[in-house]
């Protein structure tokens, strides 16, 4: 199974609560961290609702 390398790209001040809670669910806090996911459904659904905030690339 493969994994996906999730970067944060754009900053969660003055971002809606659910977003900055999916942010913090894949480990990103601040712009520039990087985290390393699971590539599975549960993670997909994760990254298409924050998709404007973060980069994605296959690990």
């Amino acid at each position: 199974m493969a994994n996906l390398k999730v970067k944060l790209v754009k900053g969660l001040a003055g971002k809606r609560k659910d977003h900055i809670a999916i942010a913090a669910s894949l480990g990103l806090k601040k712009t520039g961290d990087v985290s390393v996911q699971p590539d599975n459904e549960a993670t997909k659904g994760k990254i298409a609702k924050i998709s404007h905030l973060i980069e994605v690339t296959e690990e």
